[in-house]
């Protein structure tokens, strides 16, 4: 980790240690930012869509929240958001909750008071935009995957994290997997020897919109869903689905550019995160990007190189997604409920435990760790600053790939050296009101 970062994390540890010695008083004496853990946190959900049921039941299971506000351009997606949790709370048994206030423009629940924190499941094109202007809110904030479109939008809302003081959770859930930290911990601690390549596979890059335009649904406000973007685009289903249409398939918005980073940034938001945790990237990149020059180049065959040596190649098989480290002693493969590893099967299953033995932050569930670290004060398993490194390494893959160009990048920097034609896709053109 650079000095700068860790000096980063001491000042955010600092500035936030006074929060813990006030635990044991009640939140109402100690005001606005000063959580007890015997208090449960009031939260709003910003994007109603598919995506918000699953994520919004694993944090209510964790018994230490309550959902108070939801937000979503679609209404019918709010008003299923907000049925849902009630349903939720009537299989538990359980009377006693909050009324979910529903919300179009997710900046008026922001100003409530009562809010701690708030999720954002929204398209990617929303990221940055909601979770900057949540941090200047005075809220917390877990954003899911790929945290950001451009990697200028990556690190506005880390300064907007850092500004205001806030503890954001990235949505990249496999760092709090046990197969994910077992395979990052063998490579830490060199039971495959020393780290010569990384193979991450997952699918190939966005497409430009090719959409016909379709009736726009009743309650569904398509300008405000495209929001930052510049670019006036006619509404299609595959976009922005009906509930009955999105019962079907999941919305494909991350397919095209204007919205999303395709395979690179879904899957190697996952995927890529894992091989930078492994490697110890965390808080940096790689330093080259090797456009390959085989057939199909523009879906699969990237090169990144790190300034250690190591590689990493972007293959994109019918296989599932997978990282697969490769040292000069074995291999560690690792995807979804599965860790292979070669020649040494028993390493998958190796206890490491002793003191001089590498270990990462453990997390077993995602969201209670965010939970936590709300009420510690703390950084979360994926701080923002992480899933910022993350989603810049696809972010800058899809540059490589767009440019069908070799690249040089600066991960201190973060920028591309001596291609303005590259610097200029690290960020886009954002309507006025939205800017970050």
């Amino acid at each position: 980790m650079k000095e700068s970062n860790i000096m980063n994390r001491r000042k955010f540890l600092r500035n936030t240690s006074l929060a813990s010695a006030f635990f044991i008083v009640p939140r109402f004496v100690l005001g606005r930012g000063f959580i007890a853990p015997s208090d449960k946190l009031n939260m709003g959900f910003i994007g109603c869509g598919k995506q918000s049921a699953g994520l919004a039941k694993s944090f209510l299971q964790t018994k230490n929240m309550e959902f108070v506000g939801a937000a979503d351009v679609f209404q019918s997606k709010t008003d299923r958001f907000i049925n849902m949790v009630k349903q939720f709370y009537v299989a538990q048994s359980q009377t006693e909750r909050n009324t979910v206030t529903p919300y179009k423009d997710f900046r008026e629940m922001l100003q409530r008071k009562d809010i701690d924190a708030v999720i954002i499941a929204t398209p990617d094109h929303w990221h940055a935009a909601a979770a900057v202007r949540a941090c200047a809110a005075g809220k917390d904030v877990y954003c899911e995957k790929p945290l950001s479109l451009t990697v200028a939008e990556g690190r506005a809302m880390v300064k907007a994290a850092r500004k205001h003081d806030r503890v954001f959770q990235t949505g990249s859930m496999q760092r709090s997997w046990p197969e994910f930290r077992q395979a990052v911990e063998l490579v830490r601690n060199g039971y495959i020897g020393e780290i010569k390549t990384v193979k991450v596979n997952i699918a190939g890059p966005p497409k430009s919109f090719d959409l016909t335009a379709e009736n726009i649904p009743d309650g569904l406000d398509w300008q405000f869903w495209l929001g930052p973007n510049t670019m006036e685009r006619p509404y299609n289903k595959m976009l922005a689905p009906t509930i009955e249409f999105e019962s079907t398939m999941w919305p494909q918005w991350r397919a095209y550019k204007d919205y999303g980073g395709g395979g690179i940034t879904d899957w190697g938001a996952h995927m890529f995160d894992i091989a930078q945790w492994g490697l110890d990237m965390d808080y940096s990149g790689p330093v080259k990007i090797l456009y390959p020059s085989v057939e199909h180049a523009a879906q699969a065959g990237l090169v990144f190189e790190y300034a250690n040596g190591v590689s990493m190649i972007h293959t994109n098989t019918k296989e599932p997604p997978s990282c697969t480290f490769i040292g000069t002693q074995g291999e560690v493969y690792v995807t979804r409920g599965a860790l292979k590893t070669t020649p040494n099967e028993s390493l998958k299953t190796k206890v490491i435990g002793g003191e001089q033995e590498k270990h990462v932050y453990k997390s077993t569930n995602h969201y209670q760790d965010f939970l936590d670290a709300i009420k510690k004060r703390s950084m979360p398993i994926c701080d923002v600053e992480i899933g910022h490194r993350t989603a810049s390494v696809c972010n800058i893959a899809n540059i490589a790939y767009e440019l069908k160009s070799s690249l040089t990048w600066d991960p201190e920097r973060e920028k591309f050296e001596g291609n303005k034609e590259a610097n200029k896709l690290l960020e886009r053109p954002m309507e006025r009101e939205w800017k970050v």
